[in-house]
């Protein structure tokens, strides 16, 4: 892309923005990267970020799965437990903030789509009720056994993880009902036991939103091909809503459609200058 049409393409954004009713953010991994989160891009990345996951060989895909905190519960909670006091602690960049403003001041307000399980969008002061988590959230638990379907909040548990070893040092959380192990309430590889009634219930807000607005705008922010779910979302709804679409994304920011706009760089970067745009009009 020409730096001609990166402008062209930046003035386009900021246009659809301005002229639509509603605002319809969705993310993937990519969102988190400037507030400082890791993004696993292949299993090297995976293991650049957890170096004790790697010295033993063991994927994303091995640890990530319901399995895995029966099998082996210390290593578990403590990659789990690692990125849950790691979400806790980081802060949005400012990205967040420039959205929740640009929907707030649309007639329809915002509705979120995310893949993350991070809960930043909420962190930066998005409504709750404005965000689907579509693969739930690190800070709800649940029983890893199915003994009950309660879903309740891991603000009570402070994991401490060494982080040479990577395992868990002190007590993982267990269900209150049975006393075994809990896991967080998010969806998982090869999972048949995820509770996800907090999730419908997000969603049933959303299509809400969604019947609600006449021409929404789509600003889809670092989602990646491996796990299509929120670009296939967001192309979905674009095309159910006759609205635009604004994919931001550094490595895979083709759209297919003449009428939206592609482009090829982080989020903050982009959201900042499209920001510049609309304070000149």
């Amino acid at each position: 892309m020409t730096m001609q049409d990166y402008a062209k393409n930046l003035h386009q954004a900021a246009a659809m923005i301005s002229q639509a009713d509603g605002l319809l953010v969705t993310a993937g991994a990519g969102m988190g990267i400037d507030s400082g989160l890791p993004d696993f891009r292949g299993d090297d990345g995976f293991w650049k970020a957890y170096p004790a996951l790697g010295r033993r060989r063991i994927k994303f895909h091995d640890i990530a799965t319901p399995s895995a905190f029966l099998e082996m519960p210390a290593q578990t909670w403590g990659f789990y437990g690692h990125r849950l006091d790691l979400y806790r602690r980081t802060i949005p960049h400012r990205g967040f903030q420039l959205l929740k403003n640009w929907g707030e001041s649309m007639q329809g307000g915002y509705s979120v789509f995310t893949s993350n399980v991070d809960g930043q969008f909420q962190k930066a002061g998005f409504l709750s009720t404005r965000v689907h988590e579509c693969h739930g959230s690190i800070h709800r638990l649940q029983c890893s056994d199915g003994c009950t379907s309660t879903i309740w909040n891991a603000d009570g548990f402070m994991p401490q993880v060494d982080l040479e070893s990577g395992l868990l040092m002190n007590a993982p959380p267990v269900c209150p009902a049975c006393g075994a192990i809990a896991r967080p309430n998010i969806l998982l590889f090869n999972d048949s036991y995820w509770f996800e009634f907090e999730a419908d219930i997000q969603k049933k807000h959303q299509q809400s939103w969604l019947h609600s607005v006449r021409k929404p705008v789509i600003i889809e922010i670092g989602a990646g091909t491996a796990i299509s779910t929120v670009r296939n979302f967001s192309e979905r709804i674009a095309r159910q809503c006759n609205g635009h679409l604004i994919r931001i994304n550094p490595l895979h920011p083709k759209v297919s459609r003449a009428m939206d706009v592609s482009l090829p760089i982080g989020a903050l970067e982009a959201l900042e200058a499209i920001d510049a745009i609309l304070k000149q009009q």
